[in-house]
């Protein structure tokens, strides 16, 4: 299969502890890495108010992380993850063109 670059974001919430979203942060980028994945570049994007509550909060701190795989593995294995973490509000993975 063919290295395909993507980005994923995710919302972290916004009360959580700096040293807290430092771990979360380092425990996802390591979840992609250990499966098969190249990291380009992890890092926090903005504090941003939203236009509709989610899980009780008004805002959340946006996180990207561009990588590029050759394998769905990584994608998934994130993916699942970020499902169950309650310090993860949202996420979105998406193909990149560029």
């Amino acid at each position: 299969m063919e290295e395909k670059k993507y980005e994923i974001t995710y919302i972290v919430r916004p009360d959580i502890e700096e040293s807290a979203k430092s771990a979360l942060i380092e425990r996802f980028d390591k979840i992609v890495t250990d499966n098969g994945a190249k990291i380009i570049d992890s890092k926090d994007w903005s504090k941003r108010r939203f236009a509709y509550e989610i899980g009780g909060y008004n805002e959340g701190t946006y996180h990207i992380i561009n990588l590029t795989t050759d394998s769905d593995t990584p994608l998934n294995e994130f993916d699942r993850l970020s499902k169950i973490n309650d310090d993860i509000l949202r996420h979105m993975i998406v193909v990149r063109d560029d």
